[in-house]
């Protein structure tokens, strides 16, 4: 005991910690292809399920077969063409934290408060035979405590939706988290985005929406108790519906008359078909 070292104790924590953070790190590195499949998997789930074509009982990679992945230049409307960027490999968030890929948003246009927008932004494409049935739009924005993330659905026509699928967000259980309820919504379904004006006529009652025509078609339920949460859903459609957002897609694929047609597929047209 005479012997011991007072130091060898501090020298075997020491050997410890490092042995324990070597292993995490060997961890970390080694399951990130997993953590990237798994995300990759979850991102196309949620697609599926704002599509209404998602079926537990199904491989996700047989059903998302269906859906063509593009990448759309929000200014312009207009596709990618081929070779410039690859959907695959596009991450849309770290897009926009960047100088070249994104741009800070001025206080007026910033309705979703998402502070930075992203140059191009991927949307899913549903076929039905020759022509487009769905098309499935990434949107975000913040609600009271986090952002919120979600696929919509719009039909063919560019102006109803199909369906809404939240992922990903920090409101209150309960209250604002109702966001992700089933029940809710499915009470998006065959609402009308824009009104006979082309303005974003798609509003958020407090309590029941209208039962009578025409705010039957615009208004979606209100949450009870999260009115923030609520106000944070209607403002970020209202921005990535409007002329920031996807408008100019849509008013890009009517003047074209692909309105409900698939969309071109050559480098000429505006870019590729991606799977």
């Amino acid at each position: 005991m005479a012997d011991e070292s007072l130091a060898r104790p501090f020298y075997t924590v020491f050997v410890l910690a490092f042995v324990c953070s070597a292993l995490v790190a060997g961890a970390a590195v080694g399951l990130r292809p997993l953590q990237e499949d798994n995300r990759d998997l979850d991102r196309k789930r949620h697609v599926l399920r704002a599509a209404g074509l998602y079926d537990a009982a199904r491989p996700i990679g047989e059903l998302f077969a269906l859906v063509d992945t593009r990448l759309v230049d929000l200014a312009s409307g207009e596709f990618v063409a081929e070779g410039t960027l690859s959907p695959d490999s596009y991450r849309q968030l770290e897009a926009a934290r960047s100088d070249d890929g994104g741009r800070l948003l001025g206080a007026d246009e910033d309705l979703a408060r998402i502070r930075r927008l992203e140059k191009y932004s991927l949307v899913y494409l549903v076929k039905e035979g020759d022509r487009v049935g769905q098309y499935i739009l990434p949107v975000r924005g913040k609600g009271l405590w986090s952002t919120m993330y979600a696929y919509v659905a719009i039909d063919g026509d560019l102006a109803t939706i199909r369906g809404v699928s939240f992922y990903e967000h920090g409101e209150t259980p309960g209250l604002g988290g109702e966001i992700v309820n089933p029940l809710w919504q499915k009470g998006w379904q065959g609402k009308k985005v824009y009104d006979q004006a082309g303005a974003v006529g798609l509003s958020f009652a407090k309590g029941k929406a209208a039962a009578e025509e025409p705010a039957k078609s615009f208004q979606i339920d209100g949450l009870s108790g999260a009115t923030i949460t609520t106000k944070g859903v209607e403002s970020l459609m209202e921005f990535w519906f409007g002329e920031h957002g996807f408008k100019p897609f849509f008013a890009r694929r009517r003047a074209e008359g692909h309105q409900g047609a698939a969309p071109p597929t050559s480098a000429a047209d505006g870019g590729p078909s991606h799977g």
